[in-house]
């Protein structure tokens, strides 16, 4: 199954929900977290400085502070009829189910021993699963980043690949808006073998690499050490009783695995009849904004609204270059509901020329959430985004596997709204679910000018009261 046909059978329509018998099996669950059973842990320094306040000094405090602020557990949600705890992290993920792994090749890291980790967010941990050299490049920290598809498809079954794929996104944009606030750089790389690198890492079965993100920059380095590999005692836990088997899934993913670098296609270019202001100071710091950060349940309705100048800086973050080999598929069209300056309407965002195209006018609060599945936080919220990607040209240029760089891309700029609505006093949501071919025909758009693979609503959250910390 190539990425067309998986796209076009995983898209939502009213009567592929009215056909849908799924129930979840709750005792059936996966596991929120893998663990590597045996494996010999290494405590990573708890409550680290917010970053950019203090430089670490050796390995463990470096690796502490990148992962507290990019993929650590950040607070709890109580479920008020039965008491049952689950965890929150600062990376989000669809339905909370967390389907991507943090694994990671250091090399010359300052007090810490060259080899293969696994991160536990359990405990903020390290697993050392082998020691010695790892040939995935020079940099002193090289994450990668996997995927098991089997968390998301638990619950959305066929299109959870697509989850997977967002997932992946945010948690290499978590990871390098971390980095760079320490004064790093961390570049994403998606061009892999695939099985080899699989093979390499020993993962599991049910675990495949999606992204490798080296980290270079201040780092507290020595020199890289020699020999071979040795590999720990440790085996990967199950996750749940039985894993149920999704063969499209199974069929997209090897479809993606095919490495093509076709000629490069420059994205479209445009300009808008009106032009953005200058941006809205920002109220928290990074660290504050990543730790604090939240999915809004839903969105305070009435007349409060946000100004031009923060859509403007929220726009801004969203359009800033990624550090990657992939990118420029996805383009923001919104759904303007309370903006100050900015009549009700919707509209497209050109970044090259910092403005906004009007597309219509009116009230599009029942329209942003009937898209959204009838979903009233996308009405409810200030704006509500549809993320339009270029699959036609993504995929000419790299083949199938042009599918995941636009997922990346759009989960990646996912991310960065959520950091830059959480900066202003604000809060976000994405939204995975959306009748895809309804919101094209409402848009205008036909199949080679971009299909929606991402809605977003960002506003002022109502209370949420799951929420324990």
């Amino acid at each position: 199954m190539g990425w067309r046909a998986y796209h076009e059978a995983t898209k939502h329509s009213s009567e592929s929900l009215h056909r849908s018998r799924h129930f979840l099996d709750w005792a059936n669950m996966p596991d929120p977290f893998r663990h590597y059973e045996g494996a010999p842990l290494i405590d990573l320094p708890a409550d680290p400085p917010h970053p950019g306040t203090s430089q670490p000094a050796a390995g463990a405090e470096f690796l502490s502070q990148l992962l507290y602020y990019s993929a650590a557990i950040s607070a709890t949600k109580v479920v008020p009829a039965t008491g049952y705890r689950y965890a929150l992290r600062v990376n989000p993920s669809s339905g909370n189910l967390h389907p991507t792994e943090f694994h990671f090749v250091t090399r010359g890291l300052r007090d810490w021993p060259d080899g293969l980790y696994h991160y536990r967010p359990s405990s903020h941990m390290a697993e050392q699963r082998a020691l010695g050299r790892f040939d995935l490049g020079d940099a002193p920290v090289v994450f990668v980043l996997t995927s098991i598809a089997w968390r998301e498809a638990w619950k959305y079954r066929e299109r959870a690949y697509r989850y997977c794929l967002h997932d992946a996104g945010h948690a290499w944009q978590s990871l390098a808006m971390a980095a760079e606030a320490m004064g790093c750089m961390a570049y994403a790389e998606g061009s892999f073998d695939d099985d080899a690198l699989a093979e390499a890492l020993r993962l599991s079965s049910d675990e495949w690499p999606m992204l490798l993100v080296p980290v270079d920059g201040a780092i507290p380095t020595r020199e890289p050490e020699g020999g071979d590999t040795v590999w720990s005692p440790g085996e990967p836990n199950e996750l749940s009783a039985e894993r149920i088997a999704y063969p499209p899934i199974d069929e997209i993913h090897a479809a993606t695995k095919a490495l093509v670098t076709g000629a490069d296609e420059p994205a479209a270019q445009g300009c808008g009849e009106i032009a953005l202001p200058q941006h809205a100071p920002a109220l928290q710091s990074f660290g504050e904004a990543a730790r604090t950060r939240r999915s809004a349940l839903d969105f305070e309705g009435g007349d409060r609204g946000i100004g031009l100048d923060q859509l403007a800086t929220l726009l801004d973050a969203a359009a800033s270059p990624l550090e990657c080999g992939f990118g420029g598929f996805v383009q923001l069209h919104l759904y303007a509901h309370r903006v100050a300056g900015l009549e009700p309407g919707v509209y497209r965002h050109w970044p090259g020329s910092a403005s906004l195209e009007t597309l219509r006018l009116g009230d599009q609060r029942v329209m942003a959430a009937g898209l959204s599945l009838g979903q009233s936080l996308a009405g409810n919220a200030c704006v509500a985004f549809s993320m339009i990607a270029g699959l036609e040209r993504a995929c000419r240029v790299h083949g199938d596997r042009g599918y995941r760089y636009a997922h990346f891309e759009a989960g990646a700029i996912g991310q960065r709204l959520y950091l830059a609505a959480e900066r202003l006093g604000l809060r976000a949501t994405g939204v995975g679910a959306f009748f895809d071919d309804e919101v094209h025909r409402y848009l205008g758009l036909s199949p080679d000018q971009g299909q929606v693979i991402y809605h977003f609503a960002i506003g002022y959250p109502v209370h949420d009261p799951r929420l324990a910390g």
